[in-house]
């Protein structure tokens, strides 16, 4: 009896976090939608020099550097789309991750109803995803997430897990 009320809470959960990574998603499609409209509407405000031409030497910008200035103008745009969106989708994760993992652990690994990931290490979550898979430690959702995956999945997920911080300090 007590098995099937622990099961069906853990469906009610795993249903919950499945919603809540709908929700994130159409979120995280919002913020690309805006980046796209704000790089539609892009407008070019021509700047007036007060010197006069004669007393600054004018050197052509070859379209390397043009490109170039653009790239970083591009960047520093998005990156103040992402600070003002906040951590949401702050790195590409891998569907492996999106499927098993985000719906508790967060899309980036900042914990939601699971706890963070963020800074542990490779060998740490592949030595606690076995220890789940094998039941030694006790959790029914990680058991079932785990149970039928295999030990190629769980070293790709560990190792992915173990860059979190990398690649969170590389966005910012």
């Amino acid at each position: 009896m007590i098995r099937h009320i622990i099961a069906a809470v853990a469906t009610l959960l795993a249903l919950g976090a499945y919603w809540f990574m709908y929700q994130q998603d159409v979120k995280a499609e919002r913020f690309k939608q805006i980046a796209e409209i704000i790089e539609r509407t892009k407008m070019e405000v021509p700047v007036k020099n007060a010197a006069p031409a004669s007393a600054t030497a004018t050197q052509p910008i070859s379209a390397e550097e043009q490109a170039k200035k653009e790239d970083d103008e591009t960047q520093k745009k998005l990156k103040a789309l992402r600070d003002r969106a906040g951590s949401a989708m702050a790195f590409k994760v891998s569907p492996l991750y999106k499927q098993k993992c985000s719906s508790c652990h967060g899309v980036n690994g900042e914990g939601i109803i699971g706890p963070k990931l963020i800074g542990l290490s490779e060998e740490k979550v592949y030595k606690d995803l076995l220890d789940f898979k094998s039941g030694k430690r006790k959790n029914y959702v990680m058991y079932g997430l785990l149970s039928k995956m295999s030990d190629e999945d769980l070293k790709a997920l560990a190792k992915e897990i173990g860059t979190f911080q990398q690649k969170l300090e590389a966005n910012k």
